[in-house]
Formats: structure tokens, C-alpha cells, sequence
């Protein structure tokens, strides 16, 4: 299927990646399959839940990248691959797996999906989704606290000692290698209607 094409989002958490996609796949529906990054954290059976809690899983580090390059690489080809399934309230991998079919358009989610060399050459479209800091992290706290079941106290730690200067070391500088810059992700109508356009000038074609 050599006219697969695959999208970038990343940005820093809580910017509106996952906003931006979503409205994506609301206009595009089948054409689109989405595999994001958070699914590949490496598995970590081997610790105690307590040791799981405290590592940093805003390093690139923390992340399965060759497994991750190896299903996107399998999906540009048209292949079918069983995604891993990341457990938040375990802090591990699951035992169970979701199956991901190719289709047009693939878009990678994530915060560190620029940082590795070999992930962004698998990109066509590299979109970086820019959002000020105050605003990312009542999102992430609404989100950790209402999705995942984290406590206040966890997700205001987690923030100052691993996202904020991860997101300074990591995510942030990895905007050069953006194709385009949307601030405010899917709330940001115009720039959403302009990748949309794109992206379905593409599946047309």
C-alpha cells in the first residue's frame, strides 16, 4: 500500500493531541487508523507496583521505540499488527493486545514521537501541537484524577519532577522538526480545517 500516508502529532501533555486526532477521525472515520505512542510502554513485569510508580515515563527511555518503529513500518507496508495495550492503573503493560488494521491515512500520537530519528522518518506530515503550560497541566491533572484514577497529590509530583523538565529537555525542542505548528490542537478550527483538506486531498487521490 504504497499510498499510505502518516501523520505526526506531538506536543507537550495535555496540549490537545488527543483533541486534534479525535476530530480527525471524526471527519475521516475508516480512512484513518490511529496507533498511539502511550500503547508502547515498555513492559516492566519484573518490578513491584511500587517500583513501577517511581520510574520516569517522560524519558524516551521509557518507551518500546523499536517495537513502535516496527509496527509502523509493518502498517506502511499494508500489514495488520497487534498493538500493545498499557495498563495506567497497574503501571504495566497488559497481557492482552488490540489488532490494528492499516488503512490511508495512520496518525502517531504522542510527546516523544519527534525525538527518535528513526520514527520520524517514517512520518510524511510531522504537525506539533502547541499549548502554554498552565493550560497542559490542568489537563493533565483532570485527566490523571478522572481517567486514571491517580490521586491529586501523585499527578502535582509526577508534574514537577519528571513531565515539566522532560517536556524542557525533550518534547519542546523537538517542535524544529515540525512541518507545522497548530497551537491550541483540535480547538483551533482553522489549522484543523487546513490538515483536514490535506488529509482528505490524499484519500481522494
Amino acid at each position: 500500500m504504497s499510498d499510505i500516508i502518516v501523520i505526526g502529532i506531538a506536543g507537550g501533555t495535555g496540549s490537545g493531541k488527543t483533541t486534534l486526532t479525535q476530530a480527525i477521525v471524526q471527519n475521516l472515520g475508516s480512512h484513518v487508523t490511529v496507533i498511539p505512542h502511550d500503547s508502547y510502554y515498555k513492559a516492566h513485569h519484573e518490578l513491584t507496583y511500587d517500583e513501577r510508580i517511581n520510574l520516569n515515563y517522560d524519558h524516551p527511555n521509557s518507551y518500546d521505540t523499536e517495537m513502535f518503529v516496527e509496527h509502523l513500518t509493518r502498517l506502511r507496508r499494508g500489514e495488520t499488527v497487534e498493538c500493545p495495550i498499557y495498563d495506567y492503573t497497574i503501571y504495566d503493560r497488559s497481557e492482552n493486545t488490540l489488532t490494528i488494521h492499516p488503512s490511508k491515512v495512520i496518525i502517531v500520537e504522542g510527546i516523544m514521537i519527534f525525538y527518535p530519528e528513526e520514527l520520524r522518518k517514517l512520518m510524511d506530515i510531522k504537525v506539533f501541537v502547541d499549548a502554554d503550560a498552565d493550560v497542559r497541566i490542568l489537563r493533565r491533572i483532570t485527566r490523571d484524577v478522572k481517567e486514571r484514577g491517580r490521586s491529586l497529590d501523585s499527578v502535582i509530583n509526577q508534574y514537577i519532577t519528571t513531565v515539566k523538565p522532560m517536556h524542557e529537555a525533550f518534547v519542546e525542542p523537538s517542535k524544529r522538526f515540525a512541518d507545522i505548528i497548530i497551537p491550541e490542537g483540535g480547538l483551533n478550527m482553522v489549522a484543523l480545517e487546513m490538515l483536514i483538506g490535506r488529509i482528505r486531498a490524499h484519500i481522494n487521490s
